[in-house]
């Protein structure tokens, strides 16, 4: 997990009580390396976990992109640019913070994949409480969408906030419902591009009691990848995941999955056979989701896990240790030779390998960066196909 620290190096830290505060200088490095070409939030913690700090990790990762295969240095964001980005956001009242900080949501920060910085508009007071995420099809039907406005009705009434994608349908049912009690929109683009834009005015709405959230730049339009990525926040913040109505294939299951690797509770309300909104809900039951009828049905698989401390996920711990300070070219080539275009997992690679683990792991953090990794779901690892 991610923690703001005192001045000077950026540590990880176990979760902690004691609220901290990044300074202006630590939260210009941060934003400008987490927006800097092919760093996301894994990467991120293993160039901090290395180097100690934002800063130094900015000026290492040419060499590291070079290393890693790279024709040429991905771009790095500027100074100037971070500065520029945190200025606009403060504008329109988007408060950018770390995990550790006032403000940024507990559960999320226990994510092995948490955003570095995550911009929150609005009250963020919301995002303290104990937070139900509802998800479902954009296509739903008159029965999907009762059965979400009385759902989100009565977590309500008994203190959750409920938190959506902010999409048509089941998302913006359950948003609707939610505005006195209040609810969370997790954005999939800049606060600035909201989508669908028809839904401007509801976010407006949601702001006055609730907040919203992304960990994407101002200016950046959501693109399909992007709800995906956007989906883990929506279970990270949440106490356990309702489906309701999705279809195979559907974003609400990609949801479901995340939420279970992420070791949230997983609901889905049964529907007909014959209709195709039901059927990816219907076999989430038969896969093992919480089958509910009623909130109630929520409220009591969660009430045991709301007093639990949060804590640190145990999987996906390998890039909190420490890796090489450059590979030989021999164990380079042959790390480089086991991957390929089929997804592995990181144990197997390292026992195919037959080095160290930390000189694994530094390979794989220089072919990130050199744009040639991709990470898939369950903590497997790709070459990225050109």
């Amino acid at each position: 997990m991610l923690s703001a620290g005192s001045a000077g190096n950026m540590d990880l830290a176990s979760p902690s009580s004691d609220v901290t505060r990044l300074t202006e200088r630590q939260r210009i490095a941060w934003l400008r390396l987490i927006r800097s070409d092919n760093v996301g939030p894994r990467t991120f913690r293993s160039l901090i976990n290395h180097f100690g700090s934002a800063e130094v990790a900015l000026d290492r990762l040419p060499d590291l992109a070079r290393r890693g295969g790279a024709a040429r240095p991905g771009r790095i964001c500027t100074a100037a640019e971070a500065a520029s980005e945190l200025k606009r956001g403060q504008s329109i009242g988007i408060v950018m913070v770390a995990p550790g900080e006032a403000g940024y949501p507990s559960r999320l920060a226990s994510i092995d994949d948490a955003p570095p910085l995550l911009g929150i508009r609005g009250q963020s007071s919301a995002l303290a409480k104990p937070m139900i995420a509802i998800v479902g099809s954009r296509n739903a039907s008159g029965a999907g969408l009762k059965f979400t406005q009385l759902l989100a009705r009565d977590l309500g009434d008994a203190g959750f906030i409920v938190a959506s994608g902010l999409a048509r349908g089941i998302d913006q049912a359950a948003h609707r419902t939610s505005l006195q009690a209040g609810t969370v929109a997790v954005l999939a683009g800049g606060h600035d591009r909201i989508y669908p834009p028809e839904h401007e005015p509801l976010l407006e709405d949601i702001l006055s009691s609730g907040a919203a959230i992304s960990e994407m730049p101002l200016g950046h339009a959501p693109r399909a990848r992007d709800f995906p990525r956007r989906n883990r926040l929506i279970s990270g913040v949440a106490l356990g995941v309702v489906v309701i109505e999705a279809a195979h294939r559907s974003g609400s299951l990609i949801t479901a999955r995340i939420a279970a690797e992420q070791g949230r509770e997983v609901f889905a309300v049964p529907g007909s056979p014959l209709d195709p909104r039901a059927a990816g809900t219907n076999h989430l039951i038969k896969q093992g989701a919480a089958l509910i009828t009623e909130a109630a049905d929520v409220i009591a698989a969660v009430r045991p896990i709301m007093g639990r401390p949060v804590e640190l996920p145990i999987a996906e711990s390998d890039d909190t240790q420490p890796m090489v300070s450059e590979p030989a070219a021999s164990e380079r080539a042959r790390i480089v030779e086991l991957l390929g275009p089929s997804p592995i997992g990181l144990d197997d690679l390292i026992r195919m390998a037959d080095t160290s683990p930390a000189t694994v792991r530094t390979v794989l953090l220089e072919l990130e960066l050199a744009g040639r990794l991709e990470r898939h779901g369950g903590g497997l690892i790709s070459l990225a196909v050109s």
